[in-house]
């Protein structure tokens, strides 16, 4: 990523004017150095190396003579140009006139006003009178904006030759018209937008103010170094003497800041204010390039996207800095301040109905990992996005990828019988009237009795919280598939998931076939472990109208017993610990990986019982943990003895 110059590569520049003002031989005295009578029509087309040149950037210098080329040929280049040098001879008025009676009128003509290219006027021939005054050009710059700015010289004596090249190649790499308005003598409003947003983001402890250690930080961002002590002062002593209150507190103010950068353009030196900028992602027109919002990234097929650590540390610490009353949540007023950064904030009003929130409905520090957890998965360019915005380091060598982790194939998964993933999808598919709304409101807040029902209607829901699997924090995303017939298809996306959980009501006898008929016609052939759940356990469970009763079509198709479900009272969160243990572990086969460890008796028995009973496998009777328990010693014993005899045998 190439910070210095956005991304250019090289620059254009086109020299015209009336003839004999000398466009020729400042081109042949800034190659050969030396002034020569002897001039052709038109010089050839010149490129300068980069390593030459004060950017670093390759240099193309291109000539215009009336006498052998077309007007045709002439707006042909100035669309080619980067940059425009109109020349005229300083002992010639008439010349000077036509600079803005027929130059700048024909490229504003040639050029629409977005794609206008940046002008340098050149007065040439000093060496043949004495220039007072600069007015007349002042003049000029403030009728036409896109005059970057003015140089005098002379190809003779060769002053100012090399400078006026040097002056038009910051007009294309560092343009002040985007950054300064002359007539005004300030910045313009979306330079000053940009550096506000700059100074926010790298205002650490949000007191309004860049101490020391803040500027340094900048600075080492931006240039690579921090400042000297002895800088910072002479920083502030300017400021000091400039305005008011630009220094308080020993640190540097907003306004301060901005009358630094404004301080640059007018010294000349608007390259700094630039670095700045593009160290930021700004291009030419102060908007953030897309390159800088979204760097490239592959996600192959069957894999996922997560936040790494150091992804998850960044929003931490993102959090802590804006929870100003350190109550573990944001206010509406902290939100507005965390987002002031990002064109418009990441979540709205409703956020409640996706995440953990307090009694307030503000959103909580869980709740805002989950909310990041479910953009980096489902809509990874806005998490990118985002990312920059909040100010994620991003320099040369690294950017927001880092904050990116790329899971594994699911193939693998499924293959390892185990899964190395920390965020899951669960499908929530149920009859209309089921619960299912309910169900996925439950996941996120204790406290659903209290829920209007017009939350409930309309989109479907989707709810994300985190889960302790085995002491490791997952998270799991519940999406509500809507679906109003069985005999509606579900579309692949809503089919493919980590875990499905097909819901039915106890209380309603109809209620059960329409789950039955999903994972017979979906799930029954795929490897995607299925939860059922009987919703509404709180009412009197009634006979289902099916050829198999819930209990008995588990049994028939080898899935965990139904798992009873009420929305009232306090909520069991153990149905969704169940959910996410079976997306950890596909397809329920944990207990081979604890034969392969063989650990002590002691360790072996409490890990297997602990496995099966989070995944409901085994009831709280103790009779029946002793009797699975026996079962499974008895079935390892005989296990080793075979293996034994077999390796007696060879």
């Amino acid at each position: 990523m190439v910070f210095n110059v956005g991304g250019r590569q090289n620059v254009r520049i086109l020299l015209v004017g009336e003839r004999s003002v000398g466009k020729t031989s400042i081109i042949l005295s800034l190659v050969s150095e030396e002034f020569t009578e002897d001039v052709p029509a038109k010089a050839e087309e010149i490129t300068i190396p980069p390593e030459v040149t004060p950017e670093k950037v390759a240099t193309c210098i291109v000539d215009y003579s009336a006498v052998e080329q077309t007007i045709e040929v002439l707006t042909m280049e100035i669309q080619r140009a980067h940059v425009v040098c109109i020349v005229y001879a300083v002992d010639d008025e008439e010349s000077f006139e036509k600079v803005s009676s027929y130059w700048l009128p024909l490229l504003r003509n040639v050029c629409s006003r977005e794609a206008r290219r940046p002008v340098v006027l050149v007065g040439n021939k000093t060496d043949l009178i004495d220039v007072s005054t600069n007015d007349p050009m002042f003049r000029i710059m403030e009728e036409f904006p896109e005059v970057e700015s003015c140089v005098a010289c002379s190809a003779k004596t060769l002053n100012n030759i090399s400078e006026m090249f040097v002056y038009a190649q910051k007009a294309v790499l560092h343009p002040t018209s985007p950054l300064y308005t002359f007539d005004q003598q300030q910045l313009t409003e979306a330079c000053q937008k940009a550096l506000v947003r700059i100074f926010k983001l790298c205002d650490a402890d949000n007191d309004g103010l860049l101490n020391d250690v803040e500027l340094n930080s900048f600075q080492r961002h931006c240039f690579g170094a921090p400042l000297q002590p002895r800088v910072l002062d002479d920083v502030k002593v300017v400021l000091r003497k400039n305005i008011s209150d630009g220094v308080v507190d020993n640190a540097i103010t907003l306004r301060g800041f901005l009358f630094l950068h404004c301080l640059f353009i007018q010294r000349g030196r608007i390259e700094t204010t630039w670095t700045v900028l593009r160290m930021f992602g700004y291009m030419d027109n102060l908007e953030i390039s897309k390159e800088f919002l979204r760097p490239h990234i592959v996600v192959p097929a069957g894999c996922t996207t997560e936040l790494s650590h150091k992804g998850q540390q960044f929003l931490l610490t993102v959090f802590e800095r804006f929870d100003s009353d350190r109550d573990g949540a944001l206010s509406p007023a902290e939100v507005r301040s965390l987002f002031t950064t990002c064109p418009v904030p990441m979540w709205g009003p409703d956020i409640h109905r996706t995440v953990p929130t307090n009694s307030k409905g503000w959103i909580t520090l869980q709740g805002f990992m989950s909310q990041w957890v479910l953009v980096t998965l489902l809509n990874l360019p806005r998490a990118l996005e985002y990312l920059a915005y909040l100010g994620y380091p991003i320099s040369e060598t690294e950017n927001q990828l880092s904050a990116i982790q790329v899971t594994r194939d699911k193939k693998l998964d499924l293959a390892k019988k185990q899964s190395s993933r920390s965020v899951y999808q669960c499908h929530v598919i149920g009859p209309p009237g089921s619960g299912k709304s309910m169900f996925c409101r439950s996941f996120i807040g204790d406290n659903v009795e209290s829920i209007q029902l017009s939350e409930l209607e309309g989109s479907p829901q989707c709810t994300v919280n985190a889960v302790q699997v085995y002491g490791q924090e997952k998270f799991l995303i519940l999406r509500d598939i809507e679906v109003h017939d069985v005999l509606e298809p579900l579309k692949p996306s809503e089919v493919q998931c980590d875990v499905a959980c097909l819901l039915y009501d106890v209380s309603n006898p109809k209620s059960f076939e329409y789950s039955a008929r999903i994972y017979l016609k979906y799930f029954a052939d795929s490897k995607i472990p299925i939860l059922i759940v009987a919703t509404k356990s709180d009412l009197e469970e009634t006979r289902q109208d099916y050829l198999l009763q819930p209990a008995a079509f588990c049994s028939h198709h080898k899935l965990p017993s139904p798992q009873p479900f009420t929305a009232s009272g306090k909520i069991k969160r153990e149905i969704f610990v169940k959910l996410s243990t079976m997306s950890a572990f596909p397809n329920l086969r944990r207990l081979v990986h604890v034969l392969l460890l063989r650990p002590s008796p002691r360790q072996w028995f409490t890990h297997c019982f602990r496995h099966l009973k989070q995944l409901g496998l085994l009831s709280g009777n103790s009779a029946v943990w002793w009797k699975a328990g026996l079962g499974i010693v008895a079935a390892t014993a005989v296990g080793l003895l075979v293996a034994k005899a077999l390796h007696s045998d060879k």
